[in-house]
């Protein structure tokens, strides 16, 4: 009698396990949210971490530096300035100071991060976005645009906001027929793909407003569904089965009559939440709710998602946080690292590939995307799309200094409280007031130099230079929204001419 062994696949992260820290490195005496809401509750950046945690009369969430650990003062300043529960936060992958919360008090509120942490409680927003009549769940910042955030509410809307103007440049109100539960971005934030309450998986493209696909019934059974874009463009979506088990399916956008793989779990009721890295091709899936963390590899090969290991632990996961590429140890060979929301704790845990040489393994770690964006806002909405610029991380990730990174640090004068006549309507699409051109950047360059000639050897006064270069910035943000717009008038001008011809 004899035995054939089998072909074991082979890859670099077949080998790969996950730690939990010391205790010594968690942060103790946290009062995660107990919000009935599935989101993360959590999210993490290479600076700092946000937890959302309870709050009496109002919505609040902690932000502490990365490095901190021990115990949290229960005076502790916290970000308060919701007047509900916060459903939801994301920090902008464009700036580590920049953070949006969502709300049940329907509004999307943006804050500034000192560098070093809240030094006192902060309740005044950069920015705040009101365009959703019921209470608001969803964050997804685009991933290459700079400034571009969209939201999604219990209204059944997404909206599209560019948060360095304050203004709503798109709107979807018809797409989805019944609650939203999850939105993802693409690679190159030329469309999105949502799941919703009706069993549906949807790819839009918000731009234009349309529905490109749709696959009813993507997971039989009623609980909550969660989708995400994977960089290939395929979508892997979890949910559960008609008999109540968790399943996890890939899908081709190509073809969606029926999903690439499945994947059957357990029959636990916590809904999956799916962690994508787009550099190595992993998916980590954890439920809240459970004591465990699956991870898999998506590849060309049948049958395409390779289930590789399982971190397990006593405690249950109120929620967790993914921290980005650019903040892991790269001298450990640590590929991820989550934070996991215990009732009172947040502990880290490390996701580790084994390597005995301490030197720099460069195919652990390819190019990640940077922190700075490939294209403005109004690029982005004038039709223009781009892959993320990448980084590399050899010797550890240092952000290049950016010349759009003081875009939200001071409040923008939002465009629609100007005056009445000064913001474009997402639905009209119309633009009433004039705005700022070259010849008015010119005349204030002038007003300075003129001024500095005037004062003979003194120079002017560093807050009223300030001023000005506020000014400056204000009237470029406005002329970009303008053009913008005019481009948005020239084709919905052409569609009803078109209309009009009898062509459509």
């Amino acid at each position: 009698m004899s035995f054939r062994r089998g072909v074991v696949r082979q890859s670099k992260f077949r080998h790969v396990f996950a730690q939990a820290w010391k205790t010594e490195h968690c942060i103790d005496d946290v009062r995660v949210s107990r919000v009935t809401w599935d989101s993360p509750l959590c999210a993490v950046n290479p600076k700092f971490i946000a937890v959302i945690i309870e709050a009496g009369g109002g919505g609040a969430f902690l932000v502490v530096p990365l490095s901190k650990s021990g115990r949290i003062d229960q005076s502790s300043p916290t970000v308060c300035g919701h007047a509900a529960p916060v459903l939801d936060i994301q920090w902008s992958p464009h700036d580590d100071n920049i953070i949006a919360s969502a709300s049940e008090d329907c509004t999307v509120k943006l804050w500034q991060i000192p560098d070093g942490g809240l030094t006192s409680p902060l309740t005044e927003p950069i920015v705040t976005l009101e365009g959703h009549s019921k209470r608001v769940g969803i964050l997804a910042w685009h991933p290459t645009a700079f400034n571009i955030l969209l939201t999604a509410g219990c209204d059944n809307i997404i909206c599209v906001w560019n948060v360095g103007t304050g203004e709503l440049v798109y709107q979807l109100t018809d797409a989805h027929p019944d609650l939203i539960y999850h939105v993802s971005w693409n690679r190159d934030g030329s469309a999105v793909c949502t799941v919703c309450k009706d069993k549906a998986l949807r790819v839009i493209d918000p731009r234009r407003g349309t529905v490109l696909k749709v696959r009813e019934k993507v997971h039989d059974g009623t609980r909550p569904m969660r989708a995400v874009f994977l960089s290939d463009g395929k979508i892997l979506t979890t949910g559960f089965s008609r008999m109540s088990e968790r399943q996890m399916a890939l899908w081709d956008t190509k073809d969606l009559s029926e999903p690439m793989a499945v994947q059957e779990m357990d029959t636990s009721n916590g809904v999956l939440l799916p962690f994508y890295d787009p550099d190595t091709n992993m998916v980590y899936l954890c439920g809240k709710g459970d004591c465990t963390i699956r991870y898999f590899e998506v590849t060309d090969e049948s049958p395409y998602v390779h289930f590789l290991s399982l971190y397990s632990s006593k405690e249950p996961q109120r929620g967790a946080g993914f921290l980005s590429k650019r903040g892991v140890d790269v001298n450990k060979c640590e590929i991820a690292r989550f934070y996991k929301l215990h009732e009172r704790k947040v502990e880290p845990i490390s996701m580790t590939v084994p390597r005995k040489s301490d030197l720099f393994q460069g195919d652990l770690y390819p190019d990640t995307a940077s922190l700075e964006p490939a294209l403005l806002a109004d690029e982005w909405i004038a039709g223009q799309d781009a892959s993320p610029l990448l980084a590399s991380l050899s010797g550890g990730y240092s952000a290049p200094p950016s010349k759009h990174r003081d875009t939200l640090r001071s409040k923008p004068k939002l465009v629609s409280q100007d005056s009445g006549s000064g913001a474009a309507s997402p639905a009209t699409g119309q633009v009433a007031a004039p705005c700022a051109d070259k010849d008015t950047e010119e005349e204030v360059t002038q007003l300075r130099v003129a001024t500095r000639e005037t004062d003979g050897s003194i120079e002017r006064p560093k807050k009223e230079d300030d001023v000005l270069n506020e000014l400056l910035a204000e009237m470029k943000a406005l002329r970009a929204v303008v053009l913008a717009q005019s481009q948005r008038i020239e084709l919905l001008e052409r569609q009803l001419a078109r209309i009009a011809d009898g062509d459509v």
